[in-house]
């Protein structure tokens, strides 16, 4: 009887690769310090791959230094910014290395062990919401002012510009509806209409509320929004595409209604 191979994918190509890894020091022999720091960094580049919230991590540190150029921050109000992102990448490989020795160490469900994790975790959260509650001191005036000026030029900007804006839009989903044939009124297809509600509801608020608050009730609101957006698309109702989509026509459709009633 002949037995057919099953076919290789690219992660058995991945497993079979040889890992370059910096060789171990001779017993008894310390560590040269150019053989530590390969070591480091083979350990950093280990929880990259290894690891998503790492790499979430690093990407929102990328993110925070780009605003942080963009905006104009100080000396003072950058150096929080690095401790801060420092504190959850520690923390973060930290945790990474706790569980690691765990897992090797116990071969059974422990409660210690469990408990272990989760204070290690714990700690990662903490330093989370410390980089958050920095970021939002750092950012929070510099954003606000920048905000409030593109919100008043997004207020005062001619009622044709976003006519003709959502006319390209209609065009797009009306296309993309035809096109694909896929989709109820009420499920699935393009646009999302509860993207588009949420979207809209995102725009006249921001409309509605004062100056004095506008920026704050804003962000809360187009939170909000980008939440159902998700929910859509985690359930699998609706594809990225679809959501956005259907972000944009309601945020056009109610520019265009406060722009020409209010």
């Amino acid at each position: 009887m002949t037995v057919t191979p099953l076919p290789r994918g690219p992660e058995d190509d991945e497993a079979e690769r040889p890992q370059r890894r910096t060789p171990p020091p001779a017993p008894g022999q310390a560590p040269s310090l150019l053989d530590s720091f390969n070591y480091a960094v083979e350990g950093i580049i280990h929880v990259l791959r290894t690891q998503r919230n790492l790499r979430i991590h690093f990407l929102a540190a990328a993110l925070v230094f780009a605003g942080a150029v963009a905006v104009g921050v100080s000396r003072l109000q950058l150096i929080a910014l690095v401790l801060a992102i420092a504190f959850v990448l520690v923390a973060e490989m930290l945790n990474t290395a706790i569980e690691g020795v765990i897992d090797v160490s116990t071969t059974s469900f422990d409660p210690n062990a469990k408990l272990a994790k989760d204070i290690a975790a714990g700690a990662v959260l903490i330093a989370t919401v410390n980089a958050v509650a920095i970021g939002y001191l750092v950012f929070a005036g510099k954003a606000a002012d920048k905000s409030t000026r593109l919100l008043d030029k997004i207020l005062n900007a001619p009622a044709k510009v976003t006519l003709v804006a959502l006319v390209l839009v209609i065009f797009a989903v009306i296309g993309t509806k035809a096109w694909t044939g896929r989709g109820t009124p009420l499920r699935g297809g393009i646009p999302s209409g509860h993207a588009a509600l949420a979207f809209a509801g995102w725009i006249a608020v921001t409309y509605l509320v004062g100056d004095t608050h506008r920026f704050i009730i804003s962000i809360v609101t187009f939170v909000m929004a980008l939440l159902v957006a998700q929910t859509r698309v985690e359930s699998g109702v609706h594809s990225g595409l679809e959501v956005l989509y259907g972000g944009a026509l309601g945020a056009l459709v109610t520019l265009v209604v406060f722009q020409v009633f209010a």
